[in-house]
């Protein structure tokens, strides 16, 4: 049986054909080395099915097989699905300390903490007054002063009050923009996977390479990630299922999600947004609803509005019980503090006081300025220190949790990201393996243009 005669320049073409792709490939990841976002593309190669001889010997009748080449079976990304959820969830536990950092170090500046203005030195400046004015009780000058620092101290506790209270709407307002059902981020990221997942679909099915389609779906991924935790599934299709939230957690320790946040060509908005799945969760949103949950009044910062008011409630109790118990047999002197107001928010110094009416006595006058160094100002002390200690675990943390980020992502670089040195030693390789084969198919025409010359004369 004869040979088919041009079988070995279609072999020496599928060799060229295979080359030139593996050098479009390597064109393709040379121009995009900088390209955030892009993975390496690499092509791969398969023996074509081989050409079966039944009988190629006339003597034993033994047949052979000839091979045919080489075919570019797919060309596909280089990924490490194991790095990719290492880094989503790293990225989420950053964003999360990244957001406590910002919030406790406003909450931490708002205090004004070591200063004349900040309201240990207003409350010692309080105390030390009432200790002048016992000495000269009818001073009308001594008392105008200490109803200035009262009001002082009043006004600080407010205007504490109100920068936790804004930074709670803060919070709150962020939360709402960024859970917005309509164009808030997570809508926005969790819309395009889901059009995405429709797009790779139909290009996988028609026998498309979808790269560029799943490097766009991977950085919307990614950019989810640091609002909340993420878990991704992959379906035969090509779509992938995202998990968001606590399910995203609970679907990574093998709890099915009935209804994962983008399910395939589906967004399930209403169901992961919840404060039940977010509470508690790392990222941007678990992070606020950690500092301030509206719907529980929970929170950090909650927290700290109640030490404020703790502070706010022992002081005009302590201050107007002093006065009260030092009130010499029948004497009526007045609360300095109104007594309606005992929260940081509503503190303030009696209306009724006048300088003219020098209502304290002496011995009313040394009672407060006894309260230095009590029970209120050890409460708005130690929460000084809390505040302090919190801010400074926060940014421990943030630190932490970026250089294991930084990490991670040096890591996925290393796998998916674009060596130029690799690169333009596969080039070299690639170019030579066109040259070869090239080379084939000149012998082969040289062959077959002498045969031709010696049938021919």
């Amino acid at each position: 049986m004869t040979i088919p005669t041009y079988l070995g320049l279609q072999t020496a073409l599928s060799g060229l054909e295979a080359a030139q792709a593996a050098i479009d490939t390597t064109g393709q990841n040379i121009s995009n080395a900088s390209t955030p976002g892009y993975t390496e593309e690499r092509v791969n190669l398969g023996e074509s099915g081989p050409l079966t001889i039944p009988s190629l010997s006339g003597n034993n009748g033994a047949g052979s097989q000839l091979g045919t080449g080489v075919t570019v079976d797919q060309i596909t990304r280089v990924r490490n699905t194991f790095l990719d959820g290492q880094y989503r969830s790293q990225n989420s536990q950053t964003s999360a300390d990244n957001n406590n950092v910002t919030y406790l170090t406003q909450a931490q500046s708002a205090l004004d903490e070591p200063t004349s203005s900040g309201l240990s030195s207003v409350l010692n400046t309080f105390f030390s007054d009432f200790n002048t004015l016992s000495t000269d009780p009818t001073s009308q000058g001594a008392v105008q002063t200490v109803i200035d620092d009262g009001q002082t101290v009043a006004s600080s506790l407010n205007t504490l009050a109100g920068q936790i209270t804004g930074l709670q709407s803060q919070a709150t307002q962020q939360y709402d923009t960024l859970t917005n059902t309509s164009n808030g981020a997570v809508a926005t990221d969790a819309n395009e996977i889901a059009q995405l997942n429709v797009q790779i679909a139909n290009a996988q099915a028609g026998g498309i390479d979808a790269n560029t389609l799943e490097d766009q779906r991977d950085n919307a991924i990614d950019d989810l990630s640091q609002y909340s935790n993420v878990y991704v599934t992959t379906q035969s299709n090509g779509m992938v299922n995202v998990s968001f939230g606590n399910a995203a957690t609970a679907a990574q320790n093998g709890t099915a999600d009935a209804t994962p946040l983008v399910d395939g060509g589906t967004v399930n908005l209403s169901q992961n947004l919840s404060d039940a799945n977010l509470s508690g969760s790392s990222g941007t949103l678990g992070s606020l609803l950690g500092l301030y949950d509206p719907t529980t009044g929970d929170g950090t910062l909650t927290n700290y509005l109640n030490t404020l008011n703790g502070v706010a409630s022992q002081l005009v109790s302590t201050v107007n019980t002093a006065i009260s118990t030092a009130d010499s047999a029948g004497a009526t002197a007045p609360a300095f503090f109104d007594p309606t107001g005992t929260t940081a928010a509503t503190i303030s110094v009696n209306s009724s006081l006048t300088a003219a009416s020098t209502p304290y006595t002496a011995a009313e006058a040394t009672a407060v300025s006894s309260l230095s160094g009590g029970s209120a100002q050890q409460s708005y002390d130690a929460f000084v220190t809390q505040v302090g200690g919190d801010v400074s675990s926060a940014q421990t943390a943030q630190t932490t949790a970026q250089s294991v980020l930084t990490a991670i992502s040096n890591q996925r670089q290393s796998v998916s990201g674009v060596s130029l040195d690799e690169e333009m030693t596969n080039l070299i390789q690639y170019q030579q393996a066109y040259q070869a084969s090239a080379r084939v198919m000149s012998t082969i025409d040289d062959t077959f243009s002498s045969l031709i010359s010696m049938v021919s004369g």
